[in-house]
């Protein structure tokens, strides 16, 4: 049987934990064949980002194009880009190449509160990646960017989902764990809401959550789940990492995306 390919465009963490150290883990995991073509190197760690260097747009679509021209991915995943220009590119050559399955994570805060996306880059983000995308993954300070509205509650949470999907015309999975609502996370699909309900588990090390969600989605898309079932898979792969309590870094510390080397994700 032919390996199932994915892609993650995004920045590198050269601490390990989120970006695409992160993504290639977790699609290997989850029994894809992963590529990568970055849109900046940073320089961070647990305790947070301090330096961020952007590829050009020329370089950036010279790596999607050697992808795209020679192994042809089944999913691809979007997480941080910081410029417009960086955007344009993407969403040029995803639409060039006629791309299916692509999940986007708009990185615009880190963890550690660190801002990571220009403001101009967020309305291009709205404007020309949200529309060809199969899902959105925002968390609630993201979801409040993209859809101007105030989220406190689980009815909030709701009204947001529906005004960001019926806008830009994508599924959108709006994650619940700032603190509304625990660890459960809604998606909106088809004009239909769906919760997934999350045990949270006490681990204050979840560098890079978003990352691995965003990336365990794309890569159970790929292998042809439907989109509700590669969240809930991608949502057990989490816990899993999380619940094995891997303890590194000064600050917000990674998970353990190896934690089942020859596990039922894989499959």
């Amino acid at each position: 049987m032919k390996m199932k390919t994915a892609l993650t465009i995004a920045g590198s963490d050269c601490s390990g934990g989120a970006g695409i150290q992160a993504d290639l883990k977790t699609m290997t995991m989850n029994g894809v064949y992963a590529m990568s073509a970055i849109t900046a190197l940073t320089a961070q760690n647990t305790t947070g980002v301090r330096a961020i260097q952007e590829s050009t747009p020329d370089f950036l679509k010279q790596q999607l194009d050697a992808i795209f021209e020679d192994i042809y991915p089944d999913a691809v995943k979007i997480g941080m880009v910081a410029s417009s220009e960086l955007i344009h590119v993407i969403a040029d050559r995803l639409r060039h190449y006629e791309a299916k399955n692509i999940v986007v994570d708009p990185v615009m805060v880190a963890t550690s509160g660190s801002a990571l996306t220009k403001n101009d880059a967020v309305q291009t983000l709205i404007e020309e990646l949200l529309p060809i995308s199969t899902l959105v993954t925002p968390n609630i300070p993201e979801a409040q960017v993209l859809s101007g509205l105030s989220i406190e509650t689980k009815e909030d949470m709701m009204i947001a989902a529906k005004h960001i999907g019926d806008n830009y015309h994508c599924a959108v999975l709006l994650k619940g764990g700032h603190s509304i609502n625990d660890a459960n996370d809604l998606l909106y699909a088809n004009g239909e809401l769906h919760w997934f309900e999350g045990k949270r588990i006490d681990n204050p090390n979840t560098h890079g959550t978003g990352c691995t969600l965003s990336s365990a989605i794309a890569s159970n898309l790929a292998k042809g789940y439907t989109l509700a079932e590669s969240v809930q898979r991608a949502k057990d792969y989490i816990s899993g990492a999380l619940a094995a309590m891997l303890d590194l870094g000064q600050g917000s510390g990674p998970m353990n995306h190896a934690f089942y080397l020859t596990g039922q994700f894989s499959k």
